[in-house]
């Protein structure tokens, strides 16, 4: 059961496996397991995210309850590709946007990396490959850091 819900919480967008993998360990699932599963739940959404949510998003932008949330995702996405695109040029997008998906801190991950790259209409390929090892890299250091801290508790 513990395998199931660290799938599902890697799936939720803002906690992404940046929760599932600590989740994982502290619930006695192997680091390396923890991993792969976090690793698997995390990146299932992302195609859907990369071709639908902007469209999705644009479509609610204007409705009334939906609209100033939808708005503020869309800008969300936008700003943050923007930041990425200027401090890493055309040229560094990848490493950009694997590193920012890559390093855990709030409003970061595979959602939020992912959104921007489709909203300033990046390459699939490379966007997916980039937040994939952003996703990994973000996995090890949540892995460790909760081994650590779970090695520190129990002694």
């Amino acid at each position: 059961m513990n395998y199931l819900i660290t799938l599902l919480i890697s799936m939720v967008p803002l906690i992404e496996l940046r929760g599932a993998v600590p989740y994982a360990i502290a619930t006695g699932i192997p680091y390396w397991q923890a991993l792969v599963i976090g690793v698997i739940g995390n990146m299932l959404p992302v195609p859907i995210i990369f071709f639908f949510a902007r469209r999705v998003l644009e479509w609610g932008a204007d409705k009334p309850l939906i609209g100033g949330f939808f708005t503020w995702c869309l800008k969300k996405g936008h700003s943050g590709g923007q930041k990425l695109e200027k401090v890493a040029g055309e040229r560094g997008i990848f490493i950009a946007l694997l590193l920012f998906v890559g390093i855990p801190i709030p409003g970061t991950g595979a959602w939020t990396g992912t959104l921007a790259a489709s909203i300033l209409d990046w390459d699939f390929k490379k966007s997916i490959i980039a937040v994939m090892l952003g996703v990994i890299l973000a996995g090890l250091i949540m892995g460790t850091i909760a081994l650590f801290g779970l090695k520190a508790i129990t002694g």
